[in-house]
């Protein structure tokens, strides 16, 4: 009898250890990267001469959460409530990746791409390096690249049965025309437990020069907000200091895009327009109007006569009854004039996303 006892209290103390250890491991690993850091501009195959933009001239961008490889239309997560950890292969991971590409070209190739959720190392993505699958394939349609990292995890044995593992990931941004500098900026993120589970959130900051004899520079923003979080004026502090440099780029008679991922409702009414209830995924809310300052306006991408949502909510394979919402879009400053905003309508079948596009002019 006291052997058992002996034994149970061992094997209770090891697991004790185990799990205190495991604790350390993740709190010591723990780290941001630092604030304003300079990002590395990569060519994409063999230049191409596009020239440079023009004062007066029409241009496309288009952004695309592309779910790290792993989200076809029949996959579930398990943070959405769905059941899977990590995408089902690695030929899985290179068919979603180059699905997310081909679209492109359906859509009309864009001058400007910023993607989202672009891993290079993961468990979760059986350790495809997506980044470069992405330039190799976008050589001589993009001329330069940035890649700025917003998720870098000690490996997370959870769930269990499949732990989601370690993985790096970020933002890459494409361009066919020449960035002359790019930045990290780091964003505010909650302290405590939930910055454990959250990305470090960023925005990059590509700068294009205008043609010769125009002191004026396109600041192109990429950006991937907070959707996990106790606090919600954390997503708040977000937008507020995007909204703070992009105003302050204007001031100075530059022209200022941001797009990407938001995490919020774009729309402000989503599940009216879409005709789904969740009243329950608290995560897409919508962004109050008195936190835009003039000089910016926000671009929720729709077609009224044909509405398509921009993301799905992954706790199922899509189909009738998915909550759907727009949470893609851009911002614009004044002196940049919208001629439309659209979701590209690829049915989720490369990424619980939609791409969106939006295509302006440089007034």
């Amino acid at each position: 009898m006291r052997r058992g006892l002996r034994g149970l209290l061992c094997l209770l103390l090891a697991l004790v250890l185990a799990a205190g250890g495991y604790a350390a491991y993740v709190l010591l690993a723990y780290y941001r990267v630092e604030d304003n850091q300079t990002l590395e501009i990569a060519y994409c195959g063999v230049p191409v001469d596009y020239g440079q933009l023009q004062v007066g001239g029409t241009y496309r961008v288009a952004s695309y959460n592309i779910g790290f490889g792993a989200y076809s239309d029949d996959y579930s997560f398990f943070m959405d409530g769905g059941k899977e950890s990590r995408a089902r292969s690695a030929e899985a991971v290179r068919e979603n990746v180059t699905g997310a590409a081909g679209e492109l070209d359906e859509l009309g190739f864009p001058d400007f791409l910023l993607l989202q959720e672009v891993d290079v190392d993961g468990t979760r993505s059986h350790h495809v390096d997506e980044l470069a699958l992405l330039r190799d394939m976008f050589g001589g349609g993009f001329i330069q690249s940035t890649f700025a990292q917003n998720y870098d995890s000690p490996y997370l044995f959870w769930p269990l049965w499949e732990p989601h593992g370690a993985n790096r990931a970020g933002q890459a941004t494409f361009a066919r025309y020449t960035i002359s500098s790019a930045l990290r900026r780091q964003l505010p993120i909650e302290d405590g437990f939930m910055k454990l589970i959250d990305c470090d959130r960023c925005y990059s900051v590509q700068r294009i020069p205008l043609a010769f004899g125009e002191e004026k520079e396109l600041v192109l923003y990429n950006l991937h907000l907070s959707a996990y979080t106790s606090d919600g004026k954390i997503a708040e502090e977000q937008l507020r200091m995007l909204f703070d440099d992009m105003l302050a780029e204007y001031e100075k008679g530059n022209y200022a895009i941001a797009g990407g991922d938001f995490n919020k409702d774009l729309l402000g009414n989503s599940s009216e327009i879409f005709g789904v209830s969740g009243p329950e995924y608290t995560w897409a809310q919508p962004i109050p109007p008195e936190l835009v300052p003039e000089g910016l306006t926000v671009i929720a991408p729709f077609d009224g006569e044909n509405p398509v949502p921009s993301c799905r909510n992954a706790d199922r394979p899509y189909g009738p009854g998915n909550y759907v919402v727009t949470v893609d879009g851009f911002v614009v400053s004044a002196n940049v004039t919208v001629q439309e905003a659209r979701v590209w309508d690829t049915g989720f079948r490369w990424s619980d996303h939609n791409p969106v596009y939006m295509d302006f002019i440089l007034n």
